[in-house]
């Protein structure tokens, strides 16, 4: 089977393009805390969060739809996807823990002025 016919193709394509965006929100999530700026913070954070999720439902699917019995041609790309997903979805939640504690810096900061 080549990747055209290869239906993994498109859900590989989808969960990059989710995980990716995803990075990128949370880097921009960083970024506002780094400036004190936690609202927009949070907001960023809650954009990564729901775009991870659309990239860990489109893996779901394939997994769930494998143990019903449905076979698929594993090319590398599925494997990257995968791969990019675990990765980024590890450093959202990083960036979440370092955004609490910049707020806790923060806090502290304010508190003894």
């Amino acid at each position: 089977m080549n990747r055209e016919n290869n239906i993994l193709t498109p859900v590989a394509l989808e969960i990059i393009l989710n995980a990716g965006n995803a990075r990128e929100k949370s880097e921009e999530a960083i970024k506002y805390a780094h400036v004190g700026d936690f609202k927009n913070a949070h907001l960023y954070l809650d954009k990564a969060r729901k775009m991870m999720l659309s990239a860990h439902h489109a893996q779901t699917d394939i997994i769930q739809k494998e143990t019903q019995g449905e076979s698929f041609y594993l090319d590398l790309l599925f494997i990257h996807a995968q791969d990019t997903l675990m990765t980024i979805r590890s450093e959202l939640n990083l960036r979440k823990e370092i955004i609490s504690l910049y707020e806790l810096i923060h806090k502290i900061t304010n508190e003894n002025k």
